[in-house]
């Protein structure tokens, strides 16, 4: 038992811990739980009302005449084909085919994670490339920037979903398969905002600063080393995010064309064939799960990076 001088430090301990963990929920925690809360709640309200009219049909044909509304209700939320599947019977999915599945199998989505993951990164490795590289030209060669930049604001006019057919069969043509083509789609989603991004960064350099180099007889190289690059460091970070996310988007739709290969686009493809909305559900929140690792990996390389250019963010 604590002794009458302890008490008032145990007491102390307690309620900053009660008022770390009260400003925690007001200020991230608390409002996140509140709006999910509210997503499940509206979701499970729209699969019954979705549903509802399955289930009837259903007790009609199974001969029955009469149902209490906690039937109706429970019916609508254990289809097997449902028009909206309920969150437990996605959750009930995920946990299928994530844990349940071996990860070498085709029905696992692991699997599938993996055929997608592996064309998004080299996409968007090429294509966050492919951004700096073009971001470099326009900033330092003036003619570019006239020239150059209509045509890749106008390219991202065109939709994906009409582009990414004709890239898979032109590469097929020149016998190119495999992940190469999925790749291509995503190099071409993600190299748009890091171009824009980069541009941004490397313009934004105050004028004097420019000036004080142009006084220290700076060359370009040394500018761009010495100014240009550390400043455009935040804008290169927030553009890969936007990059990345943008190159999965690209590789689920390549592989809505060349499904053979496997991936979550043929998951959704496989899915919406055969009428399992579940499954087409399930892939959808894997990939949401794959695509916020990605933007997670990459803000911790943002800040590995201030923290060693000795800024944190």
């Amino acid at each position: 038992m604590a002794d009458a001088a302890t008490l008032p430090a145990m007491r102390a301990r307690r309620g900053g811990a009660s008022r770390f963990f009260a400003a925690l929920w007001r200020g991230a925690v608390g409002p996140i739980v509140v709006v999910c809360a509210a997503i499940v709640a509206l979701w499970y309200l729209g699969a019954v009302l979705m549903n509802a009219d399955l289930q009837r049909s259903a007790f009609e044909n199974a001969g029955r005449k009469s149902w209490t509304t906690a039937e109706l209700v429970a019916g609508t939320l254990s289809q097997e084909r449902p028009k909206l599947p309920a969150p437990h019977q996605v959750a009930q999915e995920l946990w299928k085919t994530v844990v349940d599945t071996p990860a070498t199998s085709k029905r696992s989505l692991v699997y599938h994670g993996g055929v997608t993951l592996s064309a998004t990164l080299l996409g968007f490795l090429f294509g966050a490339g492919l951004g700096v590289g073009l971001a470099v030209l326009i900033v330092h060669v003036k003619s570019l920037e006239r020239s150059l930049m209509p045509w890749i604001i106008s390219s991202q006019t065109i939709p994906i979903i009409a582009l990414a057919p004709m890239i898979v069969i032109i590469l097929n043509q020149l016998d190119i398969t495999g992940i190469v083509p999925k790749a291509a789609i995503a190099a071409y989603l993600s190299f748009f905002p890091v171009t824009v991004g980069m541009v941004k960064g490397l313009r934004s350099p105050d004028p004097l600063q420019l000036d004080l180099m142009r006084t220290y007889s700076a060359s370009q190289a040394q500018t761009f080393w010495s100014l240009r690059l550390p400043a455009c460091v935040p804008f290169l970070f927030a553009s890969l995010r936007v990059g990345v996310a943008a190159a999965l988007v690209g590789t689920v739709v390549a592989e809505l064309t060349q499904s053979a290969d496997g991936g979550f686009g043929a998951r959704l493809l496989a899915g919406s064939y055969y009428g399992q909305t579940i499954q087409i559900w399930a892939a959808i929140f894997a990939a949401a799960a794959c695509a916020c690792a990605l933007i997670a990996a990459v803000a911790l390389a943002d800040r590995i990076v201030a923290r060693r250019m000795g800024y944190a963010r």
